[in-house]
C-alpha cells in the first residue's frame, strides 16, 4: 500500500484559488503531474506557473465545468499532455447566501449547475476515460459539511452538496467493477475567498452585523480549536488520489476539524 502520487496525471478543477489551489500545489509537491483547471484562465495559468517555479509539474487550463464539451476537451488535452489520466478532483464550486424564501429559480440553477451538474459531468467524462484506458482511476469530489446538514441561509448550496454526496455514492456503485474509486471530502469552515463572500452575504441579508461574524460563529465549536486552512485538505487529497485508498469507495470524508460529528 502506498500513498504516493509520484508521476500520476491529475486534474483539479476550481484550482485557481482556495481549496483547489492548495490541493493542486500539494499534489505537485508530492510528485504528481497536475492540470490546474479553472473557469478563470488567468488564475489557472498563474497557479500553474507558481507550481512550476517551485519545482513542480503543472499546466494551467481553462474549463467551464457546466459545459460538457469544455470538460471533454480538458480531459483530452490532459491525456495528450501526460499520456493518461489517473485522477480527477471535481472541486469547482460556488456559494450564495439567501434567506430560504428569497431563493429564486435562477439562484437555484446557478448553484446546482456548478456544484452538482459539474460533478456529474466531470465524473462521467473521467469514468469514460478510465474505462477506455482500462486502468481504473480515482474520482474525488468536493462536498461539504453542508452536504451532511442543511443550513437555512445556504439552502440551495446545501442541496447541491447533498447532491455531491449522492453522486459520489451512486458513481461508486456504477464504476467499482472498472476499478474506479469515487470518494468525496467534506470541508467545514475554511479560510478562503469563498468564505469571505459567504460572510458578506450574511451581512447583506441582515443575518449578521459585521465582517467575519458568521465565520467566527460557525468556527466557534470546532474541536480542533481553529477554522480550517485550505492546506488542511492536502493530506487526505493525496491519500484519495493514491493507491493507498484502493479499497475505499463511495465515502464522504469529514475534514472539518471536528465541527460536525456523524
Amino acid at each position: 500500500m502506498s500513498n504516493s502520487v509520484q508521476e500520476r496525471s491529475i486534474i483539479v478543477t476550481g484550482a485557481g484559488q482556495g481549496i483547489g489551489q492548495s490541493i493542486a500545489q500539494g499534489l505537485a509537491k508530492a510528485g504528481a503531474h497536475v492540470i490546474v483547471a479553472d473557469i478563470n484562465a488567468e488564475t489557472a495559468h498563474k497557479t500553474a506557473e507558481e507550481i512550476s517555479g517551485a519545482g513542480g509539474k503543472a499546466i494551467g487550463m481553462a474549463v467551464d465545468v457546466t459545459k460538457r464539451q469544455s470538460v471533454v476537451e480538458l480531459i483530452a488535452k490532459t491525456v495528450e499532455q501526460n499520456g493518461k489520466l489517473d485522477a480527477i478532483f471535481n472541486n469547482a464550486g460556488i456559494a450564495q447566501v439567501k434567506s430560504f424564501n428569497d431563493i429564486t429559480e435562477d439562484d437555484w440553477h446557478r448553484v446546482m449547475d456548478v456544484n452538482a451538474m459539474g460533478v456529474l459531468i466531470g465524473t462521467q467524462e473521467a469514468a469514460r476515460q478510465f474505462i477506455a484506458q482500462g486502468t481504473g482511476g480515482k474520482i474525488i469530489n468536493t462536498a461539504s459539511i453542508a452536504g451532511k446538514q442543511g443550513y437555512e441561509p445556504l439552502a440551495h448550496y446545501s442541496a447541491s452538496k447533498f447532491a455531491v454526496v449522492a453522486l459520489t455514492q451512486a458513481a461508486a456503485r456504477a464504476f467499482g467493477k472498472h476499478k474506479i474509486n469515487v470518494n468525496a471530502i467534506c470541508p467545514g469552515v475554511v479560510a478562503t475567498d469563498m468564505w469571505k463572500l459567504i460572510d458578506k452575504g450574511f451581512v447583506d441579508e441582515g443575518l449578521t452585523e459585521r465582517d467575519n461574524e458568521a465565520f467566527e460563529g460557525f468556527s466557534a465549536d470546532i474541536l480542533m480549536g481553529r477554522p480550517s486552512r485550505p492546506d488542511d485538505m492536502v493530506g487526505v487529497s493525496i491519500f484519495l488520489a493514491s493507491s493507498g485508498s484502493d479499497y475505499m469507495t463511495g465515502q464522504s470524508l469529514m475534514v472539518d476539524g471536528g465541527m460536525v460529528l456523524i
